[in-house]
């Protein structure tokens, strides 16, 4: 499994974190940025990261920020991205498994590191389940395509 990760100033201390996490589990990931906690705009870091997950380059993406509000309204604004806000566990894998969501969203001035990482093994553990939701999903994307051609 290969994860972008991505945070701004704010997320920028849990994305360590995270990090640390990763490399426990020995997962395989890209950081692409920020790699410091001076204040940044959240979506020159956050986009990168869901543009490689929709393309392919990595099978999940984690984007961090203060709140994860606005971190996952910009990785939802890419292309075959379906990002879930959790700040906790069980959102998380609700969102793999009924939502197929293949970006999480943390909040690094909302969720402590402990619930954070909760989260992340989640969310990386969790499986689509497919069933009654393969229904749902397809009508997500012909929501996208259809707001793509405007």
């Amino acid at each position: 499994m290969r994860v972008a990760i991505a945070a701004d100033h704010a997320g920028f201390a849990l994305k360590g974190d995270i990090c640390s996490l990763l490399d426990e589990l020995r997962v395989e990931y890209r950081d692409f940025g920020t790699f410091s906690d001076e204040a940044v705009d959240y979506p020159d870091f956050i986009a990168p990261a869901a543009r490689a997950v929709s393309r392919g380059e990595f099978d999940l993406g984690i984007v961090i920020g203060g709140s994860g509000t606005g971190e996952a309204i910009v990785a939802n604004k890419v292309r075959g991205i379906r990002c879930v806000q959790a700040a906790n566990p069980v959102v998380a894998r609700l969102g793999r498994e009924h939502n197929d969501a293949n970006v999480l969203a943390l909040g690094g001035r909302i969720t402590g590191s402990e619930v954070a990482r909760a989260c992340v093994r989640e969310f990386l553990a969790g499986e689509f389940q497919g069933g009654r939701h393969v229904p749902r999903i397809e009508k997500i994307a012909r929501i996208e395509a259809e707001e793509a051609r405007g």
